[in-house]
Formats: C-alpha cells, structure tokens, sequence
C-alpha cells in the first residue's frame, strides 16, 4: 500500500528594486496556512540564476547591510578576467554570489508554523543592480 502525503504547490513574485535583500517570511507563512499542512516541511525555491534565498536576521537591518557589502567585496563588479559580461558589470558576479548562496530552502512546519528560529527571516537575496521580478515556487508536503 502507498500512502501520498498531502502536496501544495503555490508560486509568488517578488519585485526587488535593484541588489539587496527582501525579506519574505509572511508571504510563505500565508502560502503555508493556505496549504492546510500543519506537520511536515516547505521547500522554497527560486528560479533564477543571479538571485538566491537566504535565512537571516530580520530583527537588526544592519546585520544584512553587513551581508550586502561582504559580498560586494567577495564577489567584485568590474573584475577585469570575467568574460561573462554581456549584461553589464554585475552580470558575472550576480551569477557568483548565486552559487555561493543557495536558490532553495527547505524549513520544518510545525503545528501550519515554519520553524524558524526568534531573529531568522526567509529573504530573496537580489544580486543584480536594476530591478527585477523574481519567481518563487513554494511545495508545502506533510499532514
């Protein structure tokens, strides 16, 4: 006998106006209830190449303004060896920071709750310059 645990698929835009973090925890957590799934795991996932989802404090915004310029200096724009630049200086290292980073997540549902810890957030981390609509898929699995 198989047994299928109830699945939600859901998807959300995102608007960034340009490179930083955007915190999405309540547009999730309403994915989540909608889902009626009150015991098992979402899996949130982004579908591009020079974004990504990171975990990180939301209660103090310079602990991500810290984030935001570690990365500008790990991954430089204008470094002169990068050969894929055909959408500017920030191409290449948007697609860097990327792979350093993760394009998914996968968080515990306890009692229709993620179980995120007191200061962590869920943010789309936008690594190009100019503004961009990015496309999150959310898969919420469990009884």
């Amino acid at each position: 006998m198989i047994l299928r645990m109830p699945t939600h698929a859901a998807s959300l835009s995102v608007r960034s106006s340009g490179k930083g973090t955007y915190e999405i925890t309540c547009q999730i957590e309403k994915i989540i209830a909608e889902s009626g799934i009150t015991t098992g795991t979402a899996t949130v996932f982004v579908q591009h190449t020079s974004a990504s989802l990171v975990i990180m404090e939301n209660a103090d915004p310079s602990a991500r303004t810290d984030l935001h310029a570690f990365f500008d200096h790990l991954v430089p724009e204008d470094t002169p060896y990068f050969v894929h630049t055909y959408e500017g200086p920030d191409d290449m290292p948007s697609h860097i920071r990327m792979a350093l980073t993760r394009t998914s997540e996968v968080i515990p549902v306890v009692d229709g709750k993620m179980t995120l810890g007191t200061w962590q957030g869920l943010f789309l981390f936008e690594h190009r310059n100019q503004p961009h609509s990015r496309r999150i898929v959310v898969m919420v699995q469990g009884e």
